[in-house]
């Protein structure tokens, strides 16, 4: 496994990243000379900058919308709140199982040919999800749905990488957070005007529609950016054995569960939130999308502060290591008003220490994924699919949990917040020892 401060030859190669056949022109479509052999023109053009990060904004936007038609659903399809709350647990978790697959197969197909195939199996699992007459239906075509999702996921990090490295990768990260942020602001918003004319229903005929729009995008314009000299041969075997390598490695373990498990705080809060908001706190639908939006706007300023004035000033591990106190502190607040320490408190100081906790997000999120992946060059799609299944996983773990003493309590939400939050941080001391390498001079960045 490469050292943790290894610069990869990504940068100083001479390759260009190959249009794909069937895909004419789509570089230079995209403002990416196709023939250029400087290292800059390899670079994603604003275009396909846009498109990863419509990728990356699929699996939010799939789940965001959703959310304000979830008393909805439980009455419409005469289910209890945690029978409900699982359609969020199967995306989620087809999502995490589907990354495992297409992964791999980016490494040894390219990433199009993947990319595509998931995208169509997407749109036909949405389409199918609007029509579902139980509640068991719709769960199963959502674990379908996030099976095909996860292609979107795990190959436009994988894309990053092929593009990108060291500081530049993690500004790019906190760049898609700025777009793929939008994601989660609009959708509540969309979901819950949505509802004003329509039912649940309509939803997802919303994000088939919106299914289709990025597959044809994608056709159009994303290009090939794995030259067939750089894909791994073999099969299933050979891809586990690319995955048990990158477990081996201790320190990308170390960011892949911390990454994972500060996930799991933020889909706690996605998952509580509709009923915490709507049925505790007696918000209209309209007034949690709102709140939503606003937490939403938070992450992504300060994912944005942690790429523009952070990032290469400061290092990542550091900057991590901040965002995960913050988030810990904000979590035990929450259940301290939760609980009633404080008395009974009321939406505002709730959503305040919500809106702490998720913008705090913005710099965990973009640094674990660009300190893995920095580690490795040699086969980023598998280690995309590691990185996102566990985040998925883990989330789909905390979902269901978050519900468990009923809908008439956050205290669990915040239990579980609070723990994930403290063994992300654990797993970011005791696996990834930044002072370690600080101290033997290896650094992950040139800030560090």
């Amino acid at each position: 496994m490469p050292e943790s401060g290894q610069r990869t030859t990504q940068g100083n190669t001479d390759e260009t990243a190959p249009v794909a056949p069937d895909a004419p022109g789509a570089l230079a479509a995209a403002g990416v000379p196709a023939a250029a052999a400087d290292p800059a023109a390899r670079r994603t053009g604003l275009l396909v900058t846009l498109v990863l990060g419509g990728l990356t904004a699929l699996p939010p936007l799939s789940m965001d919308m959703y959310l304000p038609a979830l008393p909805e659903v439980t009455g419409a399809l005469r289910a209890p709140a945690a029978t409900v709350q699982l359609t969020l647990t199967a995306c989620l978790a087809g999502m995490a199982l589907g990354q495992l697959v297409v992964g791999p197969m980016s490494d040894k197909w390219g990433r199009r040919r993947p990319l595509l195939a998931g995208m169509v199996v997407y749109v036909l699992a949405t389409a199918v999800c609007a029509l579902a007459p139980t509640a068991e239906t719709l769960i199963g075509f959502r674990l379908l749905q996030g099976l095909a999702g996860a292609a979107g996921i795990v190959i436009a990090r994988a894309v990053v990488r092929d593009l990108y490295d060291g500081v530049e990768m993690a500004r790019f990260f906190s760049t898609l957070m700025l777009i793929s942020g939008a994601a989660p602001i609009v959708a509540p918003l969309i979901g819950g005007q949505i509802l004003r004319i329509t039912d649940w229903r309509g939803v997802f005929h919303v994000l088939t529609g919106v299914g289709v729009l990025l597959t044809l995008v994608v056709h159009r314009f994303l290009a090939e950016t794995l030259p067939p000299e750089r894909r791994h041969e073999g099969g299933v075997g050979q891809a586990l054995r690319t995955m048990r390598g990158l477990l081996a490695d201790r320190v990308f373990a170390g960011y892949t569960l911390t990454g994972g498990l500060a996930f799991a705080v933020l889909f706690a809060y996605i998952s509580a939130s509709p009923f915490v908001v709507q049925e505790i706190y007696g918000a209209s639908p309209q007034t949690f999308s709102l709140l939503f939006g606003l937490n939403s706007i938070g992450l992504v300023v300060v994912g944005q502060i942690n790429g523009k004035l952070l990032v290469g000033r400061v290092s990542l591990d550091k900057v991590l290591g901040w965002g995960l106190a913050v988030i810990l502190l904000a979590a035990l607040a929450l259940l301290l008003m939760t609980s009633g320490v404080f008395g009974k408190a009321g939406l505002v100081p709730v959503a305040a220490g919500l809106f702490v906790l998720m913008s705090a997000m913005g710099l965990a999120m973009p640094n674990t994924n660009a300190q893995a992946l920095m580690r490795t060059p040699h086969a980023a799609g598998s280690a995309s699919a590691l990185l996102g299944t566990t985040s998925f996983l883990v989330g789909a773990v905390a979902s269901p949990l978050v519900g468990i003493a009923g809908e008439h309590t956050a205290v669990p939400m915040a239990v579980v917040q609070l723990t994930c939050a403290a063994l992300a941080l654990a797993c970011f001391l005791g696996l990834c020892r930044p002072w370690q390498a600080a101290g033997a001079g290896k650094t992950r960045d040139p800030a560090a």
